[in-house]
């Protein structure tokens, strides 16, 4: 009776895995199917409207200069641009970026400096009170990570000459790609999601999100969805959903390229990608019962169910890694030819389709996509390290679906190579159980991996080494990166 109800669960899951995959295969035939559709404006403005430009900082002192110089750079009339810096710092970030905004006010520029003295609704609060001044009737917004460049606003505006746009969004760049092993790995994801993943949902007519920087929103879009909230991380999303649900329309341009810094140690991207999964959770448990009653497309529906809970997958994956080792030891098998007609199919839509929808990620950016031939094992190695503190984050969701912590992803100004970084005060949050945990799973496949050679499953060996390797390296640089800090400072953390 045991073998049976762990032989279905076992399959179950292994197909709920596989169902992640079939979706990423459906999302790369929707890409090439409408790759050539080119999105040109509807019109262009007579007389150029006024635009806002919102910028988030929290403690970043080693970025807010840069940002601010670049936002005042920006090729757009300065009496018809607003700059609003949202400071809710408690740091020196207070000081430069007034002393900076002053500066720029003897330029001629309307640029304000608005410091909060408590992170209520953390980021959302912060854009919801900047929403209370702002005169533009266009917001652009932009995080401390970014340098827009100067066309940025001149290549998007055009777009809202359709009144039925609500948000245009264009793609992240990386501006610190090669620095590092983490940071390629990491340029790599987004640009599946930048580059295959938006491009493919915009161009077949299904709902995409705002990404909560580098994009421009129509003012009267944001306020007739409900405006800023802050019950869930990921507040961008959760007005996407909402103002998709009212019918605007979102325009993604991926040709225009806003490049940011990517998190150059282990524990600032574990807590980004935390967030980002609690946060797609949260919002999913929020939008999705509107949008299956809704009158939108069995399709639109289907794909953003996939995407919101695109997360569960790492829980699914972590409920399949500890079912190997009894599926090893009690031999679950269906019949004699069930590894050839189930296991491996199943096993190979999920591995092949996450390897092309990333290489051809970076075949269709022009750039490194040779050298992510070589790195998609390895990219497979951190997808898998990442399952335990994503799939954390998918069950915190779950028990408590709103609200939370907002953990930032500290800025450190980081481009070339190098270990600078060493000496910088922010840190990512530091999940001091996690890492042992990662080390204890890199442990369990490793034993796995004896396990199968003795019972002669050579075919899952190479597997169960990948498995391992993502484990002992998250863990690892996690604990690594630590140790190697001459201060021990904790300012950027919430």
């Amino acid at each position: 009776m045991l073998k049976a109800v762990l032989t279905a669960f076992y399959f179950l899951t292994l197909t709920g895995i596989a169902l992640f995959g079939i979706h990423r295969c459906c999302i790369l035939y929707l890409y090439f199917r409408n790759r050539h559709k080119v999105s040109l404006p509807q019109g262009r403005f007579d007389v150029l409207p006024r635009v806002t430009i919102q910028l988030p900082i929290y403690n970043e002192m080693y970025v807010v200069s840069r940002l601010i110089e670049a936002v005042t750079r920006i090729d757009y009339p300065k009496h018809l641009l607003q700059i609003q810096v949202l400071d809710d710092s408690t740091d020196e970030t207070v000081r430069i970026a007034s002393s900076l905004c002053e500066a720029k006010r003897r330029d001629g520029f309307d640029i304000s400096h608005m410091h909060r003295s408590n992170r209520d609704g953390y980021k959302a609060g912060a854009l919801r009170e900047g929403l209370k001044r702002a005169i533009g009737d266009f917001i652009a917004i932009f995080d401390a990570d970014f340098i827009p460049s100067p066309d940025v606003v001149r290549k998007t505006v055009d777009y809202f000459t359709d009144p039925t746009v609500g948000m245009v969004q264009v793609r992240w760049g990386h501006l610190n790609r090669a620095h590092s092993a983490l940071t390629r790995i990491q340029s790599i994801f987004l640009d599946g999601h930048f580059i295959i993943h938006h491009t493919a949902r915009y161009r077949s007519g299904l709902f995409f999100n705002f990404n909560g920087t580098a994009g421009i929103w129509r003012k009267h879009c944001i306020e007739e969805a409900g405006g800023w909230q802050d019950d869930t991380l990921t507040e961008d999303m959760d007005l996407s959903y909402r103002a998709q649900l009212k019918g605007w329309k979102f325009v993604y341009l991926p040709d225009v390229v806003s490049p940011a810094e990517l998190p150059v140690e282990m524990d600032a991207f574990k807590t980004q990608q935390h967030r980002w999964a609690k946060g797609a959770i949260q919002t999913g448990i929020k939008v999705l019962p509107a949008l299956w009653k809704s009158r939108f497309s069995l399709l639109v529906k289907l794909e953003s169910t996939f995407c919101l809970l695109n997360n569960v997958g790492f829980v699914l994956a972590i409920v399949f890694f500890l079912l190997l080792l009894p599926a090893m030891l009690m031999d679950l098998r269906l019949g004699p030819y069930q590894s050839v007609w189930f296991d491996l199919p199943l096993f190979i839509v999920t591995t092949s389709s996450f390897w092309f929808f990333y290489f051809f990620a970076q075949r269709e950016g022009n750039c490194y996509w040779k050298p992510t031939f070589y790195s998609l094992i390895f990219l497979t190695c951190v997808g898998v390290g990442l399952s335990l503190n994503n799939a954390s984050a998918v069950m915190e969701a779950l028990s408590a679906p709103k609200g939370g912590v907002f953990l930032r992803t500290p800025k450190l100004n980081i481009r070339g190579t190098g270990t600078v970084w060493k000496t910088k005060r922010y840190q990512g949050f530091q999940n001091r159980l996690l890492p042992i945990l990662e080390f204890v799973f890199g442990i369990y496949f490793f034993l796995l991996a004896i396990l199968a050679i003795h019972k002669g499953y050579y075919c899952s060996v190479p597997f169960l080494v990948m498995f391992q390797i993502g484990f002992f390296y998250v863990s690892g640089l996690s604990l690594f990166q630590r140790r190697s800090r001459p201060i021990a400072l904790s300012l950027s953390q919430a």
